[in-house]
């Protein structure tokens, strides 16, 4: 059985510790089911249709389907997505039968490029991250005591330190990461054994997906985030970092 978490801060932090280190066993499926039958309808999850993310949306269709219950999914419309990326977004909503709503920043990429004087991102990509995906994501997550991200371990300095689940102090509330202990194999052999759409970009070189200003695809040998922010010292957005 899978425990509750206690009421205060600090004996809350020692159950999400003991329960991280039980779910390193469990299945993504599981850990789920856990996260919404405990969270639900404050939790969410913020997807930007990468290849873990649309596992993650399969799964939690089938958790749906047991429970009737889904997380309040969205993704960042910054703007400057793929028409790849949206049209994966239409794919999945369609298979699944479920809404992915597209949250955006207060301005308009029209407004923001007019009040500084053309595209931020070429000339301040941490600020223009900040803006358009930080602001609105703090913003829903207010409304919410848990989020689910797609995360992988083996992908940044970073997230090599997460825990299945954890206290994210950024945006004040509970983290769960499934698929932290997956690696891109996995995530790859689950996509084409339950046949689940996806960015066709990652069939050209693409296999980080961001922004298109931002994105570019990347040589078979290449970091798997050597394609983002290509030319700045930055591999992160912000919104998983451990900085506050």
């Amino acid at each position: 059985m899978f425990l509750d978490l206690p009421p205060t801060a600090s004996a809350a932090d020692v159950e999400l510790s003991a329960l991280s280190s039980s779910f390193e066993e469990r299945s993504a499926s599981e850990i789920l089911h856990w996260a919404v039958e405990r969270f639900a309808p404050r939790l969410a999850m913020a997807t930007a249709f990468g290849a873990e993310g649309c596992v993650l949306i399969h799964l939690l269709a089938e958790v749906r389907d047991r429970t009737g219950k889904l997380p309040y999914l969205f993704n960042l419309e910054t703007g400057y997505q793929f028409r790849e990326t949206l049209e994966t977004r239409d794919h999945l909503m369609e298979r699944y039968g479920l809404e992915i709503h597209l949250v955006g920043a207060r301005e308009t990429t029209q407004e923001l490029e007019a009040r500084f004087g053309g595209p931020l991102y070429a000339t301040d990509p941490n600020q223009c991250c900040h803006l358009r995906k930080i602001e609105p994501l703090t913003e829903v997550l207010s409304h919410h005591d848990a989020w689910i991200s797609a995360i992988r371990r083996e992908q940044t300095r970073d997230r090599a330190r997460a825990g299945i689940v954890e206290r994210d102090r950024r945006f004040g509330l509970v983290k769960v990461n499934p698929l932290a202990n997956w690696t891109k194999r996995d995530v790859w052999t689950f996509i084409l054994d339950h046949d689940i759409p996806y960015n066709p970009l990652h069939d050209q070189g693409y296999p980080s997906i961001g922004c298109w200003p931002c994105t570019r695809p990347v040589g078979a040998t290449d970091d798997d985030r050597a394609g983002r922010w290509s030319g700045h010292a930055k591999t992160e957005c912000g919104l998983h970092t451990l900085k506050p």
